[in-house]
């Protein structure tokens, strides 16, 4: 999200923001919205419609929806084919951060690399923003949980021999392979109806914090794109147009300019691609471009990736304030535990920036902006 609010018009309000976030959004392990409880119908009707549905319970507007991958509606998805236990995992949970290395920080952007596409973007030096990463929360876990053992006895009905037990599948057009693809929408559609949700309470939380409305703040959504996902795509193969399904598992899309997917107002620059960083260093804002489309069906990285495992982290974190050595970095940082800034502190990640530079360098993606941190909440 970006805002009409440089760095110095929010100064020492930062805190102040970050602090009403950890209030008015819930993190953590298992968490929970006590003022938002939905019966079977309701969230049927979140899993077919997704971020359209938060929109018509006044969770934001229409032009939202505009700026979200699929306008933030799988039309795949079929309720039907989600578990009752994942119902159950998810009747509650909307509305909420979740754990790990979910978030939402408050930056401003450092640096700008392409001015046309940051223009497009409506970006520009010294402004505070907001990203938010999340997902579907326990429903997705769910579902995934569940079809990995209609896939694992599928793979043996269709002799699909697995170099890995992980990598269980079916054929796309096989009853297994429509059940998964419709429930794995379903969870999607989960998904873009939270971080809707989220985007409104942020709204809410910069409305109480400056005592004015959304609209005089300018917060406005830049972009929601999935990292997380299997597509149905039309792509070039061997000089033909196919459809393909195409998995981006920690890889977001990164389509090019004048593709019909991208939003009208960003069209002439290509699709906005978003690469979170950690809470100590930046992240960085994107945008795709024809090469990826050529080379890797219009996906690049999603972020930096983890260099050393959550136990680790949490051993060298022994005795360490990490909550502290980020203040001293002037980043205010929020979590629901202690263990969850061990487990994500930002030496545990590869550098982001780093990162970027090799999809930058190698033509699929291109970079707009660079985001650092000024605080953070954390699961």
């Amino acid at each position: 999200m970006r805002s009409v609010l440089s760095v110095r018009e929010v100064g020492v309000k930062v805190r102040d923001i970050i602090d009403r976030l950890f209030i008015n959004i819930p993190s953590g392990v298992g968490s929970r919205r006590k003022d938002l409880k939905l019966g079977r119908r309701d969230l049927e009707k979140v899993l077919a419609k997704g971020a359209q549905w938060a929109v018509e319970q006044g969770y934001g507007t229409e032009n939202d929806t505009r700026f979200i991958e699929d306008n933030g509606r799988m039309s795949f998805a079929d309720p039907e084919n989600v578990s009752e236990k994942a119902y159950e995992r998810g009747k509650d949970q909307l509305g909420t951060l979740g754990s790990g290395n979910h978030f939402v920080e408050v930056g401003r952007i450092e640096e700008i690399y392409d001015e046309e596409a940051a223009e497009a973007f409506g970006l520009f030096r010294d402004q505070v923003t907001v990203m938010v990463h999340t997902g579907s929360r326990g429903l997705g876990y769910q579902v995934c949980d569940d079809y990995i053992r209609q896939m694992m006895k599928a793979s043996e009905k269709y002799g699909i021999a697995l170099p890995d037990r992980q990598l269980c599948c079916a054929p796309f057009g096989s009853p297994e392979g429509q059940r998964y693809f419709s429930a794995m929408a379903a969870a999607a559609n989960y998904a873009f109806a939270n971080r809707q949700m989220i985007t409104h309470w942020v709204r809410e939380t910069f409305e109480q914090v400056f005592r004015t409305g959304a609209g005089r703040l300018g917060l406005s959504l830049v972009y929601d794109v999935c990292h997380n996902i299997a597509k149905l795509e039309r792509h070039v193969v061997k000089g033909r147009q196919s459809q393909l399904c195409v998995h981006r598992k920690g890889a977001t899309r990164s389509f090019a300019p004048g593709n019909a997917e991208v939003p009208e107002g960003y069209r002439k620059v290509g699709q906005p691609v978003l690469i979170p960083g950690d809470m100590g260093r930046a992240s960085y804002v994107l945008c795709g471009t024809g090469r990826a489309m050529k080379e890797t069906f219009g996906s690049t990285c999603h972020g930096a990736g983890r260099v050393m495992s959550r136990g680790e982290a949490l051993r060298r974190t022994k005795g360490r304030s990490v909550q502290k050595e980020l203040e001293e970095s002037n980043v205010y940082v929020r979590a629901a535990s202690r263990g969850t800034l061990g487990e994500e502190m930002p030496e545990a990640y590869k550098d982001v920036s780093k990162v970027v530079q090799v999809v930058h360098a190698a033509g699929i993606s291109r970079l707009v902006a660079k985001i650092v941190p000024l605080g953070a909440i954390k699961g």
